[in-house]
């Protein structure tokens, strides 16, 4: 059978009953991490909470007072996803997300015109599909979409809105009826069950599809086509769109932008590109200039450390607007005259993260870079005569300078002190 969404996809609440509930569990990530949450699988008598399928994701909504958490298809049934028990026989109230549905069927519906339009004008058929949680694409079989046909579909498929063509689902029970070999058709799924549901754009197409749909192209409010870059197939051509609301959220976002750059460049949005090509030249420019001072302060440096008349046994130096390049540039400066100097080199703002790096005799630096990092809060390794890493804590350097010192004057203590620290 059909599901109640899928009759009318434009049903917000809905009354039915609890068919069965069982404990389950279900695999989320929340903030970076990946849990397992304990909860129940509700299969309803109906519902017109919609589960994922077609390319469009789930719905969210509600079973009386209980949020439903995901919704997925096994066969003909809506499998929901609930933190609380909901027994079987209980009847029970629904109510679907309307803004997330709305905005589900409208990027869908779009999809279906856009994909069928460019079929018929250019011959560029539809590969697959995705429902972006801002923009989506089709992947179209050419190499490449012009501006021009891009242009020209733009303007065939706003013009159908303003037509308001009607788009209509029917329901075939026969799998082998005749009618169905006239809708296009990718294959259905292994574990289909039921009726085979194919949707309509009057005079324009007609697909099998199980997802939910406007019933009028005027629902689409508009379609704008974003731009085309390289799909993952062969000679193909991914088609970035944005339908119905997320047009004017998509213009809106676009305004602010063009505000904030606007005061940032000084100059009105169609100089914006000129002004920023200029501000990055002159930032490389200036990021070219610092290097080549570093350089310099790296020789300097290298060379005031050298000259000393009783030179120490170990040199620990710091320079906060560094980076690696200035570290190595500093190391190489010291030369193959300082290699038995025990080197401990950082750079990086206190407050923030820094890099590190040691040189010096091979089984001291190997012995003493992984306590020195400890020390940092980091992680580094050895290769190629040096020990290298990037500090989360540089401001603790003195810290590492001391074990450094210590090191070099053969304290006995030096264990103690590293666990300590």
């Amino acid at each position: 059978m059909a599901l109640a969404c899928q009759k009318d996809s434009y049903l917000k609440e809905f009354d039915t009953k609890v068919k069965s509930c069982n404990a389950a569990e279900l695999k989320v990530t929340q903030n970076g991490k990946k849990e397992v949450l304990k909860g129940y699988e509700v299969i309803l008598e109906d519902t017109i909470l919609f589960p994922e399928g077609g390319g469009q994701p789930d719905d969210r909504g509600m079973i009386n007072d209980v949020p439903v958490l995901r919704i997925t298809r096994r066969g003909a049934e809506a499998v929901n996803f609930v933190m609380t028990e909901i027994p079987v026989g209980t009847e029970v109230h629904l109510i679907v997300d309307w803004t997330r549905r709305f905005d589900h069927m409208q990027q869908h519906s779009g999809q279906h015109l856009i994909t069928a339009m460019a079929e018929n004008i250019y011959g560029y058929r539809t590969t697959t599909w995705n429902l972006g949680d801002r923009i989506s694409f089709i992947e179209l079989d050419t190499p490449k979409m012009t501006v021009e046909e891009m242009t020209k579909l733009e303007q065939l498929l706003n013009e159908k809105i303003r037509e308001g063509v009607k788009v209509y689902p029917t329901l075939f029970h026969d799998k082998a009826d005749p009618e169905l070999e006239k809708a296009r058709c990718r294959g259905l799924p292994d574990d289909h069950e039921g009726a085979v549901r194919v949707l309509t754009i009057d005079g324009i197409d007609s697909c099998l599809c199980c997802g939910t749909h406007v019933s009028n192209a005027s629902d689409l409010q508009m379609i704008k086509l974003l731009s085309t870059d390289k799909g993952k197939r062969k000679n193909s051509t991914n088609l970035n769109f944005v339908c119905g609301g997320r047009v004017v959220e998509y213009l809106g976002r676009a305004y602010d932008v063009e505000k904030s750059l606007t005061g940032l460049l000084k100059g009105p949005l169609e100089q914006h590109f000129e002004l920023a090509e200029k501000a990055v030249k002159g930032f490389k420019n200036s990021q070219k200039t610092i290097q080549n001072l570093l350089r310099d302060v790296a020789s300097l440096e290298a060379e005031k450390f050298k000259s000393q008349p009783n030179r120490p046994s170990y040199f620990i130096y710091h320079r906060k607007e560094g980076d690696l390049d200035f570290l190595n540039a500093l190391l190489k400066e010291l030369g193959e005259d300082t290699k038995d100097v025990l080197c401990l080199l950082t750079a990086g703002e206190d407050k923030g993260p820094g890099f590190v790096m040691m040189s010096g005799l091979e089984t001291v630096v190997k012995d003493l870079g992984p306590k020195v990092m400890e020390i940092f809060e980091g992680k580094g390794g050895y290769s190629k005569g040096r020990f290298q890493g990037k500090a989360n804590k540089i401001q603790n350097r003195t810290k590492a300078a001391k074990l450094v010192e210590e090191y070099q004057q053969g304290d006995n203590n030096i264990q103690q002190q590293t666990n300590e620290s």
